[in-house]
């Protein structure tokens, strides 16, 4: 029986499509998507399906954001390097559909349908994926109900922890039903799972797609020039904050007996304005990026507003804070940029979006959880005066972010079978959900 949650939405979505057409526009015109691409979301394709060979085969990637995107970019490229093999994302913000654009050059990209019964079918009749790779959620009934019917082979790929999960598991084991294989971030996940009475069989742990990076791209000259205005002082770092984060970084930051000069680094540019106003408003001698400005020697804070410095932040830094987690909302962010940098660490409790990575660094001994200001500054303060122990988390960094490396092709060596999977029937019941067509 399906649970009544599932058939809500279902009786929801077939009743009322404009509403949720409705909200899709508004959100496709406040990320600013190009307006003539808003059909994809309606399940109107702007591109051609290839035209494949016999042999051929097509994959459909669905990666919700930025995050998702990033953590798929290895594996794409292998995805792509297979004979004959073509491969499709869809993303549902804009900011991901630009990253697939500027660094995964090959796959074809269109925005997610929305789960209506239209859109859905709109998108399958015209891509007819081979298979459909569902990167750690965003897992949607009409959708899943719809894979199943037509016999598609799905995957979900780098699950993370979820508390939706928990909180509704009869639903998540209607919607896991259709998956072939699922591949975990961690595998202390593997009995949430099993819970949802997931086969075991189709359970693997190769490693966590978002560790499995290089580390990240440093200017050396510009990290020499960073060290040289600190010098004798220490230097930590605030990477990826968001609004309300900054206040929190500060105070700590005027708590610190010895404060060291701060690289604050937003997660988005554009809040930069926004950030220096409060630095101003609080009197701290600051400079920024943007400008070509460089630290000096009565520089408190470096404001990172430029793109694609991450590298030389923690590279120069002793250590650093990874925003998005002092407060509910974000959810925190990867910290394995970070640590294939070596660069010890520290997070807020507001994790739920990569809690298995900070919970594995924690153990290794490469983070450490603060809660507020004032924990902050405490251990800010505590570990600048201990280079033996800042020494020991950096090792233990590198060493928990190496684990995870080769997860890209451990992952395809698994989805690659999904392939000789061809789909089935149209008329196939096997794993379908009830409810409204």
């Amino acid at each position: 029986m399906t649970p009544l949650l599932l058939r809500l939405w279902l009786g929801f979505s077939w009743a009322f499509p404009c509403a949720l057409s409705h909200l899709a526009a508004r959100a496709h015109r406040r990320m600013q998507a190009p307006p003539d691409r808003l059909g994809e979301r309606f399940g109107k394709a702007s591109l051609p399906r290839p035209d494949l060979q016999a042999e051929g085969r097509l994959i459909w990637l669905h990666a919700a954001s930025v995050g998702e995107v990033v953590s798929i970019i290895p594996l794409a490229g292998l995805l792509l390097a297979q004979p004959g093999l073509r491969v499709l994302i869809t993303t549902t913000s804009a900011t991901g559909a630009t990253v697939v654009a500027n660094r995964i050059p090959g796959a074809l990209h269109q925005f997610a349908p929305i789960d209506t019964p239209a859109a859905v079918t709109g998108f399958l009749d015209h891509w007819r994926p081979d298979a459909a790779l569902f990167v750690e959620g965003d897992l949607w009934p009409r959708m899943m109900q719809t894979l199943a019917v037509r016999g598609i082979p799905a995957a979900l790929v780098n699950a993370r922890p979820s508390k939706t999960r928990s909180r509704a598991p009869r639903s998540f084991a209607v919607l896991l039903r259709p998956m072939h294989l699922i591949t975990l971030q961690e595998d202390s996940l593997r009995d949430e799972f099993l819970r949802l009475g997931v086969a075991p069989g189709i359970l693997h742990a190769p490693g966590n797609l978002k560790a499995d990076i290089a580390a990240p791209a440093v200017d050396p000259a510009l990290v020499q020039a960073w060290q040289q205005a600190a010098r004798p002082r220490s230097i930590w770092a605030a990477a990826s904050t968001h609004e309300g984060e900054e206040e929190i970084v500060l105070d700590a930051l005027s708590a610190l007996d010895q404060p060291g000069l701060l690289l604050l680094a937003p997660r988005h540019p554009p809040r930069a304005e926004s950030v220096a106003d409060l630095l101003k408003r609080r009197g701290i001698s600051f400079t920024r990026q943007s400008l070509g400005q460089q630290p000096d020697a009565n520089t408190a804070v470096h404001l990172i507003d430029t793109l694609g410095l991450m590298g030389s932040v923690y590279a120069a830094a002793d250590l650093a804070l990874i925003g998005g987690s002092l407060r509910p909302g974000p959810g925190g962010h990867t910290p394995y940029e970070a640590a294939a940098a070596g660069c010890p660490i520290l997070a807020g409790p507001y994790l739920r979006n990569a809690a298995a990575a900070y919970q594995a660094l924690g153990a290794a001994g490469a983070m450490r959880e603060v809660t507020d200001a004032a924990s902050l500054a405490q251990t800010v303060a505590g570990l600048l005066a201990d280079p033996a122990l800042l020494h020991h988390m950096q090792s233990a960094a590198r060493a928990e972010q190496s684990r995870h490396q080769g997860a890209s092709q451990r992952s395809l060596a698994l989805l690659l079978p999904l392939l000789n999977l061809r789909p089935g029937p149209e008329n196939s019941e096997t794993g379908a959900m009830d409810g409204p067509e």
